[in-house]
């Protein structure tokens, strides 16, 4: 037999109390008797009663639900900077639907509509792209959405991210002071922004204040995926290469055990930076140097920001810069 679903009502006939004591209990409300209180714990106790989240904000016209969109959760980047937009979300004791879009630009636009449908109160994006048609769809929302580690060329979102353009010429000069002239710069697709926009801007500018020649030879766009990386050595090293600048931890893993396995020694034959500082760069031998990113800060900070969206705070500044550095470890000289 099916376990019925426990309502206040029940609640409220064994305790012998109106609904709206029970529902004055189940919210911290301090109107209530200790005595009527404890008894009222005691019932919900002993019917292992839960209040529907959907009911109560219906009822109080006040449901905090949150809708985290993320591009891929198996990628730790991603993975490292929701953790921090959960533990703000618990905190205001917001409801958190999480979606994965595959990276994929129909299925974004379709999992937004999907949030806003149910009336979520805000939205977090994380993408490594902002498609005119996901930001028609940001336009019609009703609710603020916030992006968290992720870019949009027009600025019109509210977001919290690094300086990438700054962050990624520092890791190229990096490479430039070890001696290495013909650097590599392996990302995902340049139709994102962030890549574009961003990331080879600032490899652009460093080569350009060492007075080097910018060689699109030395482009990689591919997946980020360890094994995309991996299959790239052969091609690496057909340009006369010696060291690369890679946008993603996965994809920089890949690159140097793909290296290592062709018998090319990383760092003394080849140098290799990566750009999120996440626990992957400490899992592979060797150790990989690193872009570091406040990645638990910027998923809180977005979230925070996003509560002000909501409450209609002001808010001074919707485009949040935080700190960066840069990770010295053994896949550099």
């Amino acid at each position: 037999m099916e376990k019925q679903t426990v309502t206040i009502y029940d609640v409220a006939r064994e305790a012998a109390v109106s609904m709206a004591t029970v529902s004055r209990v189940v919210n911290g409300n301090p109107n209530v008797k200790p005595a009527t209180r404890k008894k009222v714990l005691e019932v919900i106790d002993r019917l292992d009663y839960r209040p529907n989240a959907v009911a109560r904000g219906l009822a109080s016209k006040k449901t905090t639900t949150v809708g985290v969109i993320i591009p891929d959760v198996t990628n730790v980047y991603f993975a490292s900077l929701a953790r921090g937009i959960d533990d703000i979300a618990m905190m205001y004791k917001y409801n958190i639907i999480l979606t994965n879009s595959d990276e994929n630009g129909g299925k974004e636009v379709q999992v937004l509509n999907t949030l806003m449908a149910k009336q979520v109160d805000g939205i977090i994006f994380m993408g490594n792209q902002v498609t005119p048609e996901l930001r028609d769809e940001f336009k019609r929302s009703k609710a603020p959405i916030v992006l968290a580690g992720s870019v949009d060329e027009e600025q019109n979102q509210p977001s919290v991210n690094i300086d990438y353009v700054a962050a990624v010429a520092e890791a190229v000069k990096n490479l430039i002071d070890h001696g290495n002239r013909k650097i590599a710069f392996v990302s995902g697709s340049m139709d994102e922004a962030i890549n574009h926009d961003y990331r080879l801007k600032g490899y652009k500018k460093a080569l350009k204040d060492a007075g080097i020649a910018y060689d699109d030879k030395l482009i990689f766009e591919t997946d980020y995926t360890y094994k995309a990386g991996q299959a790239l050595e052969p091609a690496l090293m057909s340009t006369g290469a010696t060291a690369a600048f890679v946008g993603d931890d996965e994809l920089a893993a890949g690159v140097m055990n793909g290296l290592t396995d062709a018998q090319v020694a990383v760092p003394d034959d080849f140098e290799v930076i990566t750009s999120n500082d996440t626990k992957l760069t400490e899992l592979v031998r060797p150790k990989m140097s690193s872009i570091t990113q406040p990645l638990y800060d910027i998923g809180a900070v977005a979230m925070r920001l996003l509560t002000k969206l909501m409450n209609n705070e002001t808010v001074d500044d919707k485009t949040v810069i935080l700190p960066y550095g840069l990770m010295k470890r053994s896949s550099t000289k």
